[in-house]
């Protein structure tokens, strides 16, 4: 017993240095660590700020480049807006003849009145429309790349049939769309395959069906559409 507490005060301050060394690895250890992190988190924060300034200098570039478009750019492509309505020309000489011609959206629409084409209640295409139709198959051909669609559409006022073949307007509407088809594909040269044909009747109006306006209701539209 006496030997061992005279070998307690020996024994002590070896102990001792066996712990502070332990405890000072382990903080050496934690230390590199932490260093190793904020090592870490600097490349990810470097690559990040490259990342940024690039990002910057690429639309710096695209700036400049759209300002000295702007400033290069003449007074008609600068004052340039795309027809939204259906009030712009794009035929005259169809025109002239009364058929009119507008935009449905992305769609060319040339609508051809009734008055033009056929006689009250009738689907037989007359001598005026006949003529009529030749100069709308030649914008068909010239204006409109094989992409083209044709949908031939036929529309009627809301009267009652009366003193007609036909039973319904749907029926005289698909009739006369059917009239304007052929003489398009007959006498116009244009591609049958290039068509559609659809019969509203009355159900599609344009104008409120009264006296004044109901006649503006009948009428055959042909709408382009650009299937591709």
């Amino acid at each position: 017993m006496a030997l061992l507490l005279v070998a307690l005060p020996v024994l002590l301050p070896a102990l001792t240095s066996c712990v502070s060394e332990s405890q000072m690895r382990m903080a050496v250890e934690d230390r590199d660590r932490e260093i190793a992190t904020l090592r870490s988190d600097k490349t990810e924060l470097q690559e990040r700020l490259d990342l940024l300034s690039y990002e910057r200098d690429d639309l710096r570039m695209q700036l400049s480049s759209a300002e000295s478009r702007m400033a290069t750019a003449g007074p008609n492509e600068a004052a340039f807006v795309a027809p939204q309505t259906t009030e712009f020309v794009a035929f005259p000489e169809l025109e002239e003849l009364g058929i009119t011609t507008g935009q449905r959206g992305v769609d060319t629409v040339i609508s051809v009145p009734a008055e033009v084409t056929f006689g009250s209640g009738k689907a037989t295409v007359s001598t005026g429309g006949r003529s009529a139709l030749q100069k709308v198959a030649a914008r068909l051909k010239s204006d409109f790349d094989e992409g083209a669609r044709f949908y031939i559409e036929g529309h009627t006022d809301a009267d009652p049939i009366r003193k007609s073949k036909f039973a319904s307007n749907r029926e005289l509407s698909i009739a006369r769309a059917m009239a304007v088809l052929e003489f398009l594909v007959t006498e116009g040269k244009v591609p049958d395959r290039r068509f559609v044909v659809v019969g509203h009747g009355q159900y599609d109006p344009i104008a409120a069906n009264d006296n004044a306006n109901k006649s503006k209701n009948r009428r055959v539209e042909i709408v382009v559409k650009n299937v591709n």
